[in-house]
């Protein structure tokens, strides 16, 4: 409250904490994510061409699904972080010399197509809406 009483501008209010379905979702997401990325990289590249593309459509298809389903933005952010912590750790190599991607350019296209889609799902995903039924939106 300010001091003549008023309550500031909504966007100057704390953020409520999200419940626990919510959190529990978005956990989910985030373990899907990391199963879609693991699964990304194993696809991409037994089969160039078509395989990419399985892998990038799997992925956008969760981060919009999961941005859709909570109806918010973090739903497509979760699997997007889940998806770059699986991607980022495979690229690493064991004390054996294994490997999962190769320096290649369907490698390169999986890492950085990945990251674009997350974050072009991220941005286009539904944002928060006025909830009052007297604003009208594109009118």
């Amino acid at each position: 409250m300010s001091i003549s009483g008023q309550r500031g501008s909504v966007l100057a209010q704390p953020l409520p904490r999200p419940s626990a379905g919510r959190i529990a979702a978005y956990l989910g997401l985030f373990l899907l994510g990391a199963v879609v990325g693991a699964a990304g990289t194993l696809v991409q590249a037994a089969w160039f061409p078509g395989g990419l593309l399985l892998a990038l459509a799997g992925a956008a298809g969760l981060f919009l699904g999961g941005s859709r389903a909570t109806g918010s933005r973090a739903g497509a952010v979760a699997p997007g972080a889940g998806w770059m912590v699986a991607v980022v750790l495979l690229t690493s190599t064991r004390p054996e010399g294994d490997f999962l991607f190769g320096a290649g350019l369907g490698s390169y296209l999986f890492l950085l197509g990945g990251m674009a889609v997350a974050v072009m799902c991220a941005t286009l995903g539904l944002g928060r809406q006025p909830d009052d039924s007297f604003v009208r939106l594109g009118k």
